[in-house]
């Protein structure tokens, strides 16, 4: 039994629990007798946490990313803590790396700083193995867990996802209908996004009766350099492609600079479409079109949720959000 429980069953705020606990006398006498008659009930001993929750004076979020130093975690975390700081929160902030040992380390030291929930940006925290989640679903039983492009389905943990199939769906489907048939996909993980989005590639392929062919899927690095390099290899090797597909604009970006070494003209010879509208396809010449999965709405949703979550409102437990196509210069079909 955790808060939570206490809350539905007593029909009231988390922050309502929490102020019982705490002895706080803005209670009535009524809703502090039903509040611990369901504890009671469900013999609920309350954790430091949900204290916490009820006293409201350590206003700090943790947040977690795996690279700050990627454009979109980096966007994520400026939208993240601009958002909270609005609603009279502070943050605390652990850039994990990729390891699962870090990832855990670092979210028990959030939890040892009495953080009131946290926020993990990205998808590449959610393992594809389900006991590797354990230890977010367990914290998730004692404060609330946001997932900004994750999904994990559990009680206490709460999504906000950008429909990458869709878009990445699209976009394929887009390339097809304007006569390419030889689609290069590159990618960067096995995430819970990067999944959704080689599916959505994939599919868009099965659908207009084009095979999917293995040769034409490769990961790589999320470096243009090994990505231009990875271009030039398969080029070499005689594979024949006349789009490029890319889960990250920085893999976009070696696809641009590949052209343009071989004097392959963009998008007449070959078209390239990116993923997430950052930064890196405004640079490049040409500018390249891509995928803007609206990371500040993802945000906003995200932390607008979690204040939801403290007052005890009905919150989903995932929200989608629609990507857009951005078409720039390296497209030039018509949308």
């Amino acid at each position: 039994m955790n808060i939570y429980d206490v809350s539905r069953r007593a029909g009231v705020s988390i922050a309502t629990v929490s102020r019982v606990l705490n002895g706080n006398p803005n209670v009535s006498e009524k809703t502090r007798s039903k509040v611990l008659a369901v504890m009671d009930e469900l013999e609920y001993t309350p954790n430091v946490f949900a204290r916490g929750l009820g006293l409201g004076t350590m206003k700090t979020i943790g947040i977690m990313c795996s690279d700050s130093s990627d454009p979109y975690l980096a966007g994520a975390i400026y939208h993240l803590e601009r958002q909270l700081r609005s609603h009279g929160y502070d943050s605390l902030l652990c850039c994990t790396g990729p390891s699962l040992e870090n990832k855990r380390t670092y979210f028990e030291l959030l939890l040892s700083k009495r953080v009131d929930a946290v926020i993990l940006a990205g998808s590449k925290f959610v393992e594809l193995i389900d006991k590797n989640n354990q230890y977010i679903m367990e914290a998730a039983k004692e404060l609330p867990i946001m997932l900004v492009n994750g999904y994990l389905n559990s009680p206490g943990i709460y999504s906000t996802v950008c429909n990458d199939y869709e878009a990445m769906y699209s976009a394929a489907a887009r390339l097809i209908n304007a006569g390419r048939r030889n689609i290069l996909y590159l990618y960067t993980s096995h995430s819970y996004s990067g999944l959704n989005k080689v599916e959505g590639y994939k599919n868009a392929l099965t659908d207009h009766n084009i095979p999917v062919r293995r040769e034409y899927i490769h990961q790589c690095a999320k470096d243009l350099n090994e990505s231009r390099k990875l271009i030039e290899k398969l080029s070499g090797l005689g594979l024949e492609f006349d789009a490029v597909m890319a889960s990250d604009d920085s893999l976009a970006v070696g696809a641009v600079k590949f052209a343009r070494e071989k004097n392959i003209k963009i998008p007449d010879q070959l078209a390239v479409i990116g993923y997430n509208n950052s930064i890196l396809s405004d640079c490049t010449d040409p500018e390249i079109s891509s995928i803007d999965t609206k990371v500040k709405q993802l945000c906003t949703i995200t932390v607008d949720t979690l204040m939801r979550v403290f007052d005890g409102g009905n919150v989903p437990a995932k929200t989608i959000v629609a990507a857009e196509f951005i078409q720039k210069q390296t497209t030039n079909f018509s949308i």
